[in-house]
């Protein structure tokens, strides 16, 4: 058995230091997009955000000390925990600045169910994958655990939370393949997913809400509904005006003139891009493929396929976020409401990020030796 001392010295420090810059670096912008608001939901963004990082870095380091392989015997538990949550929010749920039901408001804190319950089925997957490892030839095996994650990325679909749905899908899609998917299972589900479109896309676009058939439509159609293009063309506007080096800190027009709506959120990029130019967004996005680069080296280094898995689950989410939140500024991808990682303002999207990294660094820290 590992000494606690010998533990703390695997501990990663890099991923400590990369995750701490950008979580105080996401405080200082959210504070920038938010500077003289008077809305009260607004002034108390940095506030929220500030008490939500320090709660999170406390957990983020409690998970590291503790044995990650302990919460495998609680899987039943924590998924059970997580289909509550979500299950209360179709009930008592309140909506959010999107217009979706996706909130629970405890009157002492509001917290994003969905958000909770994606770093749960990491955990709870890839307890399942790891102790069916010797069976992911079996077609069964799949569909067992396309049920697991279908349960809870249902109950979040119909909130409508159509992004995290996705986000379910990508992190399912990765676990698998790094349990074992075989290539004649990529087969069949290509040829049912072909089969299944006529049937499928309807019924999704028929559950969909109007804002995000809006966003959409406006994404392949731009000049469709202006009103609804106006951000993504306002995003643009002040990415292209940034520069190399950007205006400044506080001093980009497009933010401090409210051209730019949902600039704490969805449009954080944006921001960061006009106040510190080309320079300083390559350098965010640095920063983040480090977070991900040294989660990916602890999936090659865990002790347990459990602990890979997790490590995978958690690079998977912050990837995909990060790949869709920056490409939606960029008019790459259309709108979907889906946070940047450690930078966005959303309390509980960053708690999550937080306990991902804790979880990543339990494992690292119980890791195999050279």
């Amino acid at each position: 058995m590992t000494h606690p001392g010998g533990m703390w010295r695997q501990f990663d420090f890099v991923l400590l230091f990369a995750t701490i810059i950008l979580t105080i670096f996401g405080i200082l912008m959210i504070r920038s997009a938010t500077l003289d608001a008077i809305d009260p939901d607004l002034i108390n963004r940095v506030p929220d955000q500030i008490r939500f990082a320090l709660l999170g870095f406390v957990i983020m380091l409690g998970l590291a000390a503790f044995d990650y392989r302990i919460l495998g015997s609680l899987q039943m538990w924590l998924y059970g925990l997580m289909l509550i949550l979500l299950f209360l929010v179709t009930i008592f749920g309140v909506e959010g600045d999107g217009g979706a039901q996706s909130w629970l408001n405890l009157g002492f804190i509001r917290i994003q169910p969905s958000e909770i319950a994606k770093v749960l089925i990491i955990i709870t997957l890839g307890w399942y994958l790891a102790n069916n490892y010797e069976k992911m030839d079996s077609l069964w095996t799949l569909a067992l655990s396309a049920v697991h994650i279908a349960i809870p990325a249902f109950l979040i679909f119909i909130q409508p939370d159509l992004g995290m749905t996705i986000v379910f899908g990508a992190m399912w899609l990765v676990m698998i393949w790094a349990a074992g998917l075989r290539l004649k299972h990529i087969a069949i589900f290509s040829v049912i997913a072909i089969l299944t479109v006529p049937i499928t896309v309807p019924v999704v676009w028929s559950r969909m809400e109007n804002y995000q058939r809006q966003r959409i439509t406006s994404f392949i159609f731009p000049e469709s509904d202006r009103n609804a293009y106006y951000n993504i063309l306002q995003a643009r506007i002040s990415i292209g005006s940034g520069g190399l080096f950007g205006k400044g800190y506080a001093q980009g027009p497009q933010n401090t003139g409210r051209f730019l709506r949902v600039r704490h959120t969805d449009f954080i990029f944006s921001v960061i891009a006009e106040e510190f130019g080309f320079v300083g967004g390559m350098t965010v996005i640095v920063l983040i493929g480090v977070v991900i680069a040294r989660i990916l080296r602890a999936a090659r280094l865990a002790s347990d396929a459990f602990g890979s898995l997790i490590c995978y689950g958690v690079a998977t989410f912050i990837f995909f976020q990060t790949f869709v939140s920056i490409g939606m500024n960029l008019s790459l991808m259309p709108v979907t409401g889906l946070t940047l990682p450690f930078l966005s303002s959303g309390g509980t999207s960053l708690l999550s990020t937080l306990i991902g990294i804790g979880l990543a660094q339990s494992v690292i820290m119980r890791r195999r030796r050279i």
